[in-house]
């Protein structure tokens, strides 16, 4: 059976499942501004991050293209860059590269406009032309094989790698089938589970793809020993702990079957975006909201779908994130937050099957412009960018 779904054609050849102006700060100092002209102008969301100065220059570097490649995301239908003029990043070159694309473009300067009051009235004359000049697009028809999901869990418990995460496994196979590209991360819970996920890599264990999960997984707990501790403290969390997760090698077990059975194609660094990749992806990505989030929606996933059992409700500026809850008692008492209930599967009156198929039908329904529960209710204010080294 052919799957579509009704998306915004963009110049480079892309769907979008919104249509959307990104307000793009170019470093920290410029939030305030961007964050007063997304007040005032309507179809505009801003990526608030802290980065972007006083950085090493490969942290610099991560940022410019992690700004950069949102501002491509198929979501995006134009951007605004708001630049303070000194900054670390490269902003002319997020203008170019956005601009390269064929979507509409401007940028700003703080410094050489004058300061703040005389920025956010330009920025909202700018943001205004660019939410009218692409207010007309119009969906069309898009096979299902233009979509890149992301997938992750967060505030997992028990019931995650029972419930939740196996529906989103069940859909992330069928995605894969029906050639749409799926992508998942959080290296720090594949600890203890490394070698299931190498074993499915394309060319086997010993090849380039299984070796590089290891070396992605190796060079992650280095990072913590680096400073003289032991991720262990940190992982799993409190709350894992609290929903019955002993270990985090228990945890990983749960976490991967959220990326379903099908072969493992490759591994994306955290910057990196899907150009012509299909199938299922590992991205090098943290486990915090804000950063793989963020990180996920400069893939190019125009969707996310996330696993919780304890109920984690927030979402991302420019990419729907659909909740799927795995604990019955949590989707009750946050069915307000929380978008399919898979606790049935636990209580029996549902297989995992039949709720996959219900997460597969509610996905279509959001690409094809259902809010989720998070968008309704503007729940999606947290974003950074993850960088490797410290703040000099």
């Amino acid at each position: 059976m052919a799957y579509t779904f009704m998306g915004y054609p963009r110049p480079d050849g892309k769907y979008g499942v919104r249509n959307l102006v990104a307000v793009i700060p170019s470093v920290v100092c410029a939030n305030d501004v961007a964050q007063a002209i997304c007040r005032q102008v309507q179809g505009t969301i801003g990526y608030f991050h802290h980065q972007g100065c006083c950085q090493l220059p490969l942290d610099l570097k991560r940022v410019t293209d992690v700004l950069s490649h949102l501002g491509q995301s198929p979501n995006v239908g134009a951007a605004l860059i708001v630049s303070l003029g000194c900054e670390g990043t490269d902003h002319q070159r997020i203008y170019e590269e956005i601009k390269a694309t064929g979507k509409p473009v401007e940028i700003i300067h703080i410094q050489e406009l004058g300061g703040t009051s005389r920025s956010i009235q330009a920025g909202i004359d700018a943001a205004q032309r660019l939410v009218q000049e692409i207010s007309g697009i119009q969906r069309v028809p898009a096979d299902i094989s233009n979509l890149v999901m992301s997938i992750k869990c967060g505030g997992s418990d028990t019931t995650s790698g029972m419930a939740s995460n196996c529906v989103i496994g069940y859909v992330a196979d069928k995605l894969v089938d029906l050639g749409a590209t799926v992508v998942f991360g959080e290296t720090t819970e594949f600890l203890g589970g490394e070698h299931i996920l190498a074993r499915r890599a394309v060319g086997g264990e010993d090849g380039p793809v299984g070796q590089k999960i290891y070396q992605i997984v190796d060079e992650m707990e280095k990072r913590a020993m680096s400073v003289g501790e032991d991720m262990r403290g940190g992982q799993p969390t409190p709350g894992n702990i609290a929903g019955g997760l002993s270990s985090i090698e228990e945890k990983s077990l749960g976490a991967i079957v959220k990326s379903g059975h099908r072969p493992i194609q490759g591994v994306l660094e955290y910057c990196d975006k899907v150009t012509d990749q299909k199938g299922l992806w590992i991205k090098d990505a943290p486990g915090r909201e804000p950063e793989i989030l963020t990180g996920m929606a400069a893939t190019g996933a125009q969707v996310m779908m996330f696993s919780t059992g304890r109920g984690a409700p927030q979402g991302f500026p420019s990419m729907p994130v659909i909740k799927i809850c795995g604990n019955p008692n949590t989707y009750e008492r946050m069915q307000w937050d929380m978008d399919l209930n898979a606790g049935r599967i636990l209580t029996g009156e549902k297989s995992i099957d039949e709720v996959g198929e219900e997460a597969f039908q509610m996905l279509l329904d959001t690409l094809n412009g259902r809010m989720t529960k998070n968008e309704a209710l503007s729940y999606f204010g947290s974003v950074d960018i993850f960088c490797l080294g410290p703040v000099i």
